[in-house]
């Protein structure tokens, strides 16, 4: 259903799978507030020296320059930090956004925030240049309380469980578990191996191995202690004694085992079957310090992750002020493209209105606005036809636009609608008529 985009990694929707996208935004909007998150919007563009001080991903960020600005390039914006440049996420930004706002917000600070946002990749299935990415965060000042873990892998789960999508695994682990581990099997550039076996699922343990050896010095004992840990995973708690069967002892790795313990089991207990402990998420920002989170979908894992996030402890800073903050990350477009394509879920019809009021002649415009304006006043979605052709012409119009209902005015100034569906026609009054509540805006129907 989904058409391929004009302009490569920039997709465009049509008006009934507009609607699908609507109903996503709109599912997790209300899923958020229903949990207490305030939207905001923060700016598309940012300074160059903001969004690449944390992670390796310059050559994602798409720079911005005016088109009569002859001495500037992509090279010269790049070593610029005051040049300009659209937001790949929406993460970097909110913390630019709390420090500058830090006095008028109270903490901790629960945001969502659904926009737009832009990478520098190779299109392909899952990846584009163009998408919109839905998430939430809380963050403090100064100490954030680790429940905060739990309580966004149990809204995600939640919000997630509430779309028109397959069944999904929310598959966690923490970084202190894994920094502490490989600091116990003596490796010492932990995020060296984090990035490595961030790979894991791309190029396979064996080539992992290779890099841990070849580029962080590893023993090969080493390397299969590391591809050992991260070839754990459990639906419940049972990852802690598989960790401890490995016979690594560090202080880092207790507290990070402690932390993911607390959020599998409560996880588990609020969404059971769709939350694994699975000790071979990394992530590949660097600014992560704690849990961290990916989502996929069942049966649609080469698609890639469609959730993810973490704990972050020192994105954000003012001075001696600390702002940790723990959030997740959907990926809308990405999920609504696979909706599509895979036909989960399809809208009932193209478009929001309900009922096309006819015209019997030329001179009729005037009083079917008048039905339409009361129509629309009970919220009822309402056209009016543009010109007085023959009625069949006019519901025909209304049947191609994917429009239920078609409303007659007599001579005598009674009323009829009509279901072009089903051909039922009755006696009317635009003041008091309503149609079943199904018909009122689009449906999305599941497969």
């Amino acid at each position: 259903m989904a058409r391929n985009a004009s302009l490569s990694g920039f997709p465009e929707w049509l008006p009934e799978e507009r609607l699908v996208e609507q109903h996503v935004l709109d599912t997790l909007r209300r899923t958020f507030e229903l949990h207490g998150f305030s939207s905001i919007e923060t700016r598309a563009v940012e300074t160059v020296g903001q969004l690449l001080r944390k992670g390796e991903i310059d050559k994602e960020v798409y720079g911005l320059s005016r088109l009569q600005d002859d001495d500037g390039n992509a090279a010269a914006a790049k070593d610029d930090p005051n040049a300009l440049a659209l937001h790949f996420d929406l993460t970097v930004p909110f913390a630019r956004y709390v420090v500058e706002n830090a006095g008028y917000l109270s903490f901790p600070f629960r945001r969502y925030q659904i926009q737009k946002v832009w990478r520098g990749e190779r299109p392909q299935e899952g990846r584009a240049r163009e998408f919109t990415q839905a998430d939430i965060d809380v963050v403090a000042d100064g100490v954030l309380p680790f429940r905060y873990d739990v309580e966004l892998a149990l809204v995600i789960a939640e919000a997630l469980s509430a779309l028109p999508i397959p069944a999904f695994k929310l598959r966690i682990n923490n970084r202190k578990l894994a920094e502490g581990f490989y600091r116990g099997i003596g490796l010492t550039d932990t995020a060296g191996v984090l990035r490595s076996i961030d790979k894991l699922e791309k190029i396979g343990a064996e080539r992992v191995a290779e890099l841990l050896k070849n580029e962080l010095g590893a023993t090969d004992e080493q390397a299969a202690k590391a591809l050992a840990l991260a070839s754990i995973r459990t639906e419940d708690t049972s990852f802690v004694e598989a960790v401890r069967a490995l016979g690594v002892t560090d202080e880092l790795m207790e507290e990070g085992l402690n932390e993911l313990e607390q959020v599998i089991a409560a996880a588990v207990k609020s969404a059971p079957g769709s939350v694994v402990a699975d000790l071979s998420i990394a992530r590949g920002l660097d600014y992560y310090t704690g849990t961290v989170y990916e989502t996929v979908l069942v049966g649609h894992e080469q698609l890639g992750s469609i959730c993810s996030g973490g704990r972050y402890d020192a994105l954000a800073s003012k001075g001696n002020r600390k702002f940790p903050g723990v959030g997740l990350s959907i990926g809308v477009t990405r999920l609504v493209a696979r909706i599509l394509s895979q036909e989960f879920a399809k809208a009932s019809r193209s478009v929001p209105t309900a009922v096309l009021v006819t015209l019997a002649d030329e001179n009729s415009w005037s009083e079917a606005q008048e039905v339409a304006t009361a129509l629309r006043a009970r919220g009822i979605s309402t056209e009016v036809a543009a010109k007085a052709d023959k009625f069949g012409k006019q519901i025909k119009y209304a049947d191609k636009r994917g429009i239920p209902y078609v409303w007659f005015t007599d001579e005598d100034g009674t009323h009829q609608v009509k279901d072009i569906r089903s051909g039922y026609q009755v006696a009317a009054d635009p003041t008091t008529w309503m149609p079943p509540a199904e018909d009122l805006v689009p449906q999305i129907t599941l497969a």
